[in-house]
């Protein structure tokens, strides 16, 4: 009986222990990370995600993927059917996404570039920012190259995300869509740093159904 005791006792200290060392508290949210945060919008079957709009400038230096927890068809509809749809954020603490907290953000919804005469669809819309799917700081990024690196990210069955791991300038922000992938290098050598989109698109061509979804280089020349 004490042995049985003893072996329930040593569970339960056990198991407060771990405990306590999975929940571990954060450090402050850093308010350098507090500005606009504009970003592209695309979707993969019937889910929409939110792509950061970076540039090399602080707080604006990270590449983040999320997925947007959504019930308006209408809003699905646009950003389908829309060769470019774009966000301008009301202000907010990126940083909070790159930790992958769920929050809301209140937007305006553009069909093209908002700042490249892109038209107003939703005024002051609420995003839910569901789920963190990729996250990358430009601290520390490699001088500019024709060799070029993707990550990936694995979504439903066979449907992956490439995204371009963006370089000192110049370079860009490239995002694909892949359906059933067949053998697909996230590496390769391109003619020059900053290639034609469709010079990209044609070194995914042997990967299976591409789905191109955003390509900027204007906003990484200097």
């Amino acid at each position: 009986m004490k042995r049985s005791l003893l072996a329930l006792l040593l569970i339960i200290l056990n198991s407060t222990s771990f405990a306590n060392e999975e929940v571990k508290e954060l450090p402050p949210i850093d308010p350098s990370f507090m500005g606009e945060h504009n970003m592209v919008l695309f979707v993969q079957r019937s889910a929409i995600y939110a792509s950061v709009m970076t540039t090399y400038d602080r707080p604006s230096n990270v590449q983040l993927l999320y997925k947007i927890e959504n019930k308006d068809l209408a809003l699905l509809q646009t950003v389908r059917d829309g060769q470019l749809t774009t966000i301008k954020a009301q202000p907010f603490n990126l940083q909070r996404l790159m930790r992958g907290e769920e929050m809301v953000i209140m937007a305006d919804i553009y069909a093209g570039h908002y700042a490249r005469g892109g038209m107003l669809v939703y005024e002051n819309m609420a995003l839910t920012f569901a789920k963190k799917l990729y996250v990358r700081e430009l601290d520390d990024i490699k001088d500019s190259s024709v060799q070029q690196n993707y990550d990936v990210v694995d979504l439903k069955k066979n449907y992956k995300i490439y995204i371009h791991k963006i370089q000192k300038a110049p370079s860009f922000a490239h995002i694909v869509n892949i359906d059933l992938e067949a053998g697909c290098l996230p590496g390769f050598r391109t003619s020059s740093a900053v290639p034609k989109e469709t010079e990209l698109l044609y070194k995914f061509l042997n990967c299976g159904t591409i789905s191109p979804l955003y390509f900027e280089s204007k906003d990484f020349e200097k």
